[in-house]
Order: structure tokens, then C-alpha cells, then sequence
């Protein structure tokens, strides 16, 4: 994006008139996309609204002045955590809704956003699912600056992550060869990012008074690979349900491949795995999320292309291959495999999805 200077930016907001800029109050508003969220001397929006720039609703904006002190109201807002002590220095901001009926026995959910790692957008999505059916939700920003793609996607199992030579095209698909992709594998489970989900419900709890001793998780695309990845490389979380919708590539269940796409040398092993295979892990595939959808980023490498070409393939292919680790290994299995019709890469529908399976039954 361009840079606005002061000028012409007090000239939109004059002529907009959507959102006033004012000194910082306690209670303040920034547009995360725009460079201009803040001004040069420290400016807010000091009220709710759109953006006069990019049309993007304002957020309240984040308090990094206290971290782990989590005050829910009703409606919007968010909160910062720290990333845990094994990682100091890192903050994860969340942004939540606490539906109108709350109470001490509402149902928790963590919504995990794609790529972009637009949590407030995945927030605001499930705001009307929230207040239909009594949900707390609760939607964690890694930002990008601070967690990349090892961190994130792979949920900090692989590190010093690189990719070479990579190629693009205009639908947001890159291919590379698998040896142009070098990364270290992370042994140290404290420094993987899956922990944080039961940290942040217990805090929640804590704060809240809920009597929940369980929450559900919904990832979507990149959001999705860290939800499949949640169970099978945490499988003693405090989730009951996980909901992974849409994933671009998974880590297969397979105790011989080395990550991206298995188990090996991560200190896993089949008493994990059985227990994995326990979990109620929900893959939510749209049926036209398929290899010419063109939303989100896909990744095409002749390794993760053996899973299929779209996304609904691969998710096929990845149930399919756990289906038959776990009878082969004679592991009781209870995970779900449910297609979504005439859906493709839609985080909004692919949330309306999960909501019917999760809330509305």
C-alpha cells in the first residue's frame, strides 16, 4: 500500500466523515490494514466504524500494556496474552465476543483465522453464530512479524524455515521443488504454539467463572492445518471438538515421514498417535474447494501434490490414509470427515458449516 501523508489523509477523513480522528482516549479504534492506523503524533479513531481509507471496519485496538489481564464484557474487544514462557517476548492479541445470555455453563470456541491471520474478521464472522446459539468466542492474532510460516502453520514444530526458487501464479498457487524447502525439526514441545490453546480457555475460565472443562476449536485454511496438527501433536488438550475446514496440506499420521507431511523424528509415537486417533477431530471439506478454486494460498511441491491437487482432495486422501494407519494398527479411530456442497474457500460459509454441526444440533 502507499504511504498517505498527513494531509491527504485529513482531507479523506473531512470529506468520509466516517470516523473521527482525535487525540488517544481509553477507549480507542486503529484499521488494521491501513500503514495509517496511527498518526504520526500518536492519533485513534475514537469511535467504532469504517475506515474512511480501505473501508475495513475499525478494531478496538490492542493494550499491550497489560498483558494476561483478561476483563470479558458483552459484545466485542480483545485482549493480549503473552506467547508463552518458553518464547518470551512474543504477544498473541485476542479478540473475542461474549455473546448476550452469557453465563457460567455458555460453550467456549477458539476460532483460528487463515493466512492472513485477520483474527477481528474471523471474529466479527461468527458474531451472529455466537449470539444465535450462546458462544463464547474467542479468536487469536499471531501476527506475522512475530510468527511465521514454521511457527504458525506448522505450529513451531519445524524452525529455521526456507523456501527457494519458488514460483507463483495469479490464483495465489506456488510451486517449488522439495528439496528447494530446508527447515530444522523443533523437538522442544514447549516451543510449539499447540499449548497455547488450553493456556488461553483456562485463563478465560479463570476470568469468566465458566464451569467449561472442555472448548471447541475451528481453523480454517492455514487455521486448519494448525487444527489437524493440534490433534495429532497435542493430543491430551483440553479440546473436545476440533473443526478443521479447508486445509491447504496436511502432516499425515504416519510415524516413518519426517515433517511437513509426517511424524518422524518429532518425538512422537503410537501411544500418541492412539490417542489422536481418539480425538473428535472434524475435517469440514468444501466440495468446490477443489484444484481450480482461487482462494487462499495453495502450495504445489510433487510431495504435497501426492495428497491431491485442491483442497478437497488432499482432505480426502489425508482421512483416507488415517482411516487406514489406524486399522492397521488396530487404534480405535473417531475422527469425521464431512463435505460441504457448493462451497469452495469461504471461511464465512465453511463457519456457517461448523456452526450447524457444532451448535445447531
Amino acid at each position: 500500500m502507499r504511504h498517505i501523508g498527513p494531509c491527504v489523509l485529513a482531507l479523506l477523513l473531512a470529506a468520509c466523515g466516517t470516523a473521527e480522528l482525535q487525540p488517544s482516549t481509553a477507549k480507542t479504534y486503529i484499521c488494521p490494514p491501513c500503514a495509517h492506523h496511527v498518526g504520526e503524533a500518536g492519533e485513534h479513531y475514537t469511535a467504532d466504524g469504517i475506515c474512511p481509507i480501505c473501508n475495513m471496519q475499525l478494531m478496538e485496538q490492542p493494550n499491550f500494556s497489560q498483558i494476561n489481564q483478561v476483563d470479558l464484557h458483552k459484545g466485542g474487544g480483545n485482549f493480549v496474552i503473552d506467547g508463552g514462557a518458553a518464547i518470551p517476548g512474543r504477544t498473541i492479541t485476542v479478540f473475542y465476543h461474549q455473546p448476550e445470555n452469557f453465563n457460567s455453563e455458555t460453550p467456549i470456541l477458539i476460532v483460528v483465522p487463515g493466512t492472513g491471520r485477520n483474527a477481528w474478521d474471523y471474529r466479527d464472522t461468527w458474531v451472529q453464530h455466537a449470539e444465535r446459539n450462546g458462544v463464547l468466542v474467542l479468536a487469536p492474532h499471531y501476527s506475522k512479524e512475530q510468527y511465521d510460516f514454521a511457527a504458525y502453520h506448522m505450529g513451531g514444530v519445524i524452525e529455521n524455515f526456507e523456501m527457494n526458487n519458488t514460483q507463483g501464479d495469479s490464483d495465489n498457487r506456488f510451486y517449488i521443488a522439495d528439496e528447494d524447502v530446508r527447515f530444522d525439526i523443533n523437538q522442544d514441545r514447549s516451543k510449539w504454539l499447540f499449548a497455547d490453546f488450553d493456556r488461553l480457555f483456562e485463563l478465560v475460565v479463570t476470568a469468566t467463572g465458566s464451569n467449561q472443562q472442555s472448548y471447541d476449536l475451528f481453523g480454517h485454511s492455514a487455521g486448519a492445518q494448525i487444527a489437524h496438527r493440534f490433534a495429532l501433536f497435542q493430543p491430551d488438550s483440553k479440546a473436545g471438538r476440533i473443526v478443521a475446514a479447508n486445509s491447504g496440506f496436511y502432516t499425515l499420521p504416519n510415524l516413518q515421514k519426517t515433517p511437513l507431511f509426517g511424524l518422524a523424528k518429532t518425538g512422537l509415537g503410537a501411544d500418541e498417535l492412539a490417542r489422536s486417533f481418539e480425538k473428535e477431530l472434524i475435517l469440514l471439506l468444501g466440495e468446490s474447494d477443489n484444484a481450480d478454486s482461487s482462494g487462499g494460498t495453495m502450495l504445489h511441491s510433487p510431495k504435497a501434490d501426492q495428497q491431491g491437487l485442491g483442497r478437497y482432495e488432499r482432505g480426502h486422501y489425508f482421512y483416507s490414509v488415517a482411516q487406514m494407519t489406524a486399522s492397521t494398527l488396530a487404534m480405535d479411530f473417531n475422527w469425521q470427515l464431512i463435505s460441504v456442497p457448493d462451497t469452495d474457500h469461504d471461511f464465512s460459509a465453511m463457519s456457517e458449516a461448523a456452526t450447524r454441526y457444532l451448535y445447531d444440533n
